[in-house]
């Protein structure tokens, strides 16, 4: 089992949950990050005052899924997060070693 980590441009969250909706992905998690990368953020004008936003909103998408979907989830999200331009964000990949499904106690793979 595999947890999947997107770091992707907030407009783009629906075209990516869209893209992951066909492979049966029974579930994710969404938060609203902050975070710059090689963007460095960006200078905004507020008010005639131009200043300097360090830390760019993001969306984190989590995904946790069988070894045999991680492939798909990653082109499905490279796909559909992909614009071309910096900032376009980042995937990662980390093992899961155990989930349990609260309610009915059931794990591993039967609790995704």
């Amino acid at each position: 089992m595999k947890l999947i980590t997107a770091i992707i441009k907030p407009f783009k969250l629906g075209d990516v949950r869209e893209a992951l909706a066909p492979l049966g992905v029974q579930g994710l998690t969404v938060s609203e990050v902050k975070g710059f990368g090689r963007q460095k953020g960006q200078n905004e004008i507020y008010r005639g005052a131009e200043y300097r936003i360090s830390f760019l909103p993001k969306i984190k998408v989590e995904i946790a899924t069988t070894d045999d979907l991680v492939d798909q989830v990653i082109e499905a999200i490279l796909d559909s997060a992909h614009t071309g331009k910096i900032g376009d964000g980042k995937i990662f990949v980390s093992d899961l070693e155990r989930v349990i499904r609260i309610r009915t106690r059931e794990t591993d793979e039967s609790a995704l």
